[in-house]
């Protein structure tokens, strides 16, 4: 039996306790890594299970978005019911007009540039469309496209620059059965009725505004023409360009007015818009269809536009009206006993003569005259057989005298009204 010293002992026994020490370490290491594995595991799984959770609730949300309700609710009100009943029933007699305009380049050469563009009506079911003489003026070309995207090129019928309306015509295919408006009574309107436009403003096809009607009666004179156009719809109804020759619609879906002037500093809409009235477009578009002109009564004279210059030439008392310079010899002014002008004189930059010391007409049936824009105004209406009232201004007193109004057709020789 060997035999181990004390000193061997104690070294034995330290070293056995060092290693022992160690051993436990390691496994005391091992296990908290082990625990710490398993709780990374554990929190790992939480994470992708709350991630998990986290998905399913997206899914939710999205599925509940696209669930959300809808009402099936499409009632209207009366009012809108009749705004939509007046569209679906109008809109496809309203057609969009393009014009194409002679032009030159930088070499005086003839060359065709787009015009304007402006709204109008069919009236007739032969492709006759209503719409204002400004919208065609100067005009080449004159296109109309109808509500199904359908373009066809048009003439003109006729024109009348008194109150601003044209007629054209377009010829559709055979078999087309064209949607048309009918005219209303403009002469039984009222302030405060509702109106509603249809047209193609900034060229915005068949665009629908609706308003009211705010006065009767306008006389509004056309800058473009020079022309006093009377009894005017006024309507805030928003007219824009492009929405000229456009009808202006009751709440029957009648075209008791062609939209023709707006009063704008901008250009645009201010709330002020004019319409011809229907009592007037059925005159003149059926002279326009069947004559090619409007068939009006005239006084047979020649008339000069009184103003200071004339008047304190002339001594006379007044300085407004028109001044008769000739009457036709045997025509029905003559007749009436109007007395014409014997004085012969130059007046104006082409020195045109004139003739003083005749009567000067201050109205016609109760209108004011004090512009040739007024004496045609005046005379807009009337047809040939009419009679009218003319106050007569001579030496310095008024008279009046009843004129039969002759036809243009009937005029033997052609007097130059200045």
């Amino acid at each position: 039996m060997k035999l181990y010293t004390k000193s061997q002992l104690i070294f034995c026994t330290v070293i056995g306790m060092a290693i022992a020490a160690g051993v436990s370490s390691v496994i005391s290491f091992n296990s908290r890594k082990n625990e710490s594995a398993q709780s990374s595991s554990s929190k790992e799984t939480h994470e992708i299970s709350a991630s998990s959770s986290e998905f399913v609730n997206i899914e939710n949300t999205e599925s509940d978005i696209n669930s959300f309700p809808v009402s099936s609710d499409t009632t209207y009100t009366l009012d809108e019911k009749q705004n939509i009943s007046i569209y679906e029933k109008c809109s496809p007699a309203v057609v969009n007009i393009n014009t194409q305009v002679t032009g030159v380049n930088w070499f005086l050469e003839p060359i065709i540039q787009d015009g304007g563009s402006g709204s109008g009506s069919i009236i007739d079911k032969l492709g006759y469309v209503l719409t204002n003489v400004h919208v065609i003026k100067n005009a080449s070309k004159i296109y109309v496209s109808l509500s199904d995207g359908t373009q066809y090129e048009a003439q003109i019928i006729g024109q009348d620059a008194d109150s601003d309306l044209a007629v054209i015509k377009f010829n559709p295919p055979q078999g087309t059965e064209l949607q048309t408006i009918p005219f209303g009574d403009s002469t039984k309107l009222k302030v405060g009725q509702k109106v509603i436009a249809i047209g193609n403003p900034y060229g915005f096809d068949r665009t629908m505004t609706t308003g009211i009607i705010s006065a009767l009666g306008r006389p509004i004179k056309d800058s473009s023409t020079n022309r006093i156009i009377r009894n005017m719809i006024q309507t805030d109804t928003a007219i824009n360009p492009g929405n000229s020759g456009g009808p202006l619609l009751d709440t029957n879906g009648n075209m008791i007015g062609i939209n023709t002037i707006i009063y704008s500093n901008s250009g645009s809409s201010a709330g002020i818009g004019f319409s011809v009235p229907a009592e007037t477009a059925i005159r003149v578009a059926s002279d326009l269809v069947k004559y090619g002109k409007v068939r009006r009564g005239i006084l047979e004279i020649s008339v000069v536009q009184l103003n200071n210059t004339i008047a304190n030439y002339a001594n006379l008392d007044i300085s407004r009206g028109l001044l008769v310079s000739r009457t036709t010899k045997g025509g029905n002014a003559d007749k009436a006993g109007v007395i014409q002008g014997t004085q012969a004189v130059r007046y104006g930059y082409s020195n045109s003569v004139i003739y003083l010391g005749g009567d000067i007409i201050t109205k016609i049936d109760n209108i004011s005259i004090s512009s040739i824009a007024d004496y045609y105004s005046a005379l807009e209406s009337k047809r040939p057989g009419d009679n009218v009232t003319v106050t007569l201004h001579r030496n310095r007193k008024d008279r009046t005298v009843i004129i039969k109004l002759a036809s243009p057709d009937e005029i033997q020789k052609n007097e130059t009204i200045m």
